[in-house]
């Protein structure tokens, strides 16, 4: 399961994903999540769905690894899906005892799974796998340098975002090798109900808050001997520029939201 999780790990490559500037990434990407959020059809939601196999193939990036980062969200799927179908009221479809399954509810849950999935997929494949940590934090700086007139510590804001995605993929190594570490010992992760696999998985939480903090720790003393101090004096060897590619990528956004949006309400 934890080598499952995708979030946070970067996979070299030179689509026309990885060579997309990061802002147009970040601002694209949440225009996609508005359109799904909005979407209720499941035409549009089809259509959706067909487009973020498209952003895969495009992004170079293998379609087993991205459909591998939604094993850690299974849970969280079905979950949503069960609630959905138990509390929709409506035509009921039929019965299991007390509990009655409508219509609507095996709808809805339906809309949910495609758009959570498609969603996760697109963010977690736009915004991470194909795009630096370094980037990433240069382009969330520059779309709030606006709020720096404010106060706002846009500088602070993006290289916090980017410690905590580059984080991810190294605490799960780390929970990885304690795990295997415990096993060694006898420890037995797999055996039992729900709430017994919870509570073998606390001799593992110790070690690694210890770990987060150690890496933390060094981490803070590694930038301090570096002299480093925020966006004062800051300056970028590599500086965002906006290409064709950029513009390509804005145009076909554009006319997919359009359309779907045209589709959903006309």
């Amino acid at each position: 399961m934890i080598r499952d999780i995708t979030i946070g790990q970067y996979i070299p490559g030179e689509s026309i994903l990885h060579r997309a500037d990061p802002r147009i990434k970040i601002i694209l990407v949440m225009v996609y999540m508005v359109v799904a959020i909005i979407l209720n059809s499941y035409t549009g939601l089809i259509i959706l769905a067909l487009f973020t196999i498209l952003t895969v193939v495009l992004s170079g990036v293998p379609i087993g690894y991205a459909l591998r980062g939604l094993k850690p969200i299974l849970f969280i799927l079905v979950f949503a899906a069960v609630i959905n179908i138990l509390t929709a009221k409506g035509t009921v479809a039929f019965s299991i005892g007390f509990i009655h399954i409508t219509y609507e509810g095996l709808n809805a849950a339906a809309k949910l799974i495609i758009r959570l999935t498609a969603l996760f997929m697109e963010v977690s494949l736009v915004l991470t796998l194909t795009s630096k940590p370094l980037t990433m934090a240069d382009g969330i700086e520059k779309l709030m340098s606006p709020l720096k007139r404010i106060g706002v510590p846009a500088h602070e804001i993006a290289m916090m975002m980017t410690i905590a995605l580059r984080f991810i993929p190294t605490l799960l190594e780390e929970t990885d090798k304690i795990i295997k570490a415990q096993s060694s010992r006898g420890a037995d992760f797999d055996t039992g109900n729900i709430v017994q696999k919870a509570k073998s998985f606390i001799p593992v939480l110790v070690p690694l808050f210890v770990s987060a903090f150690r890496r933390a720790d060094e981490l803070a003393v590694a930038m301090e001997a570096r002299c480093y101090r925020g966006s004062v004096g800051r300056t970028r060897m590599k500086q965002l520029h906006m290409t064709r590619i950029d513009l390509i990528l804005t145009i076909a956004m554009v006319v997919f939201a359009s359309g779907l949006l045209y589709i959903e309400f006309m």
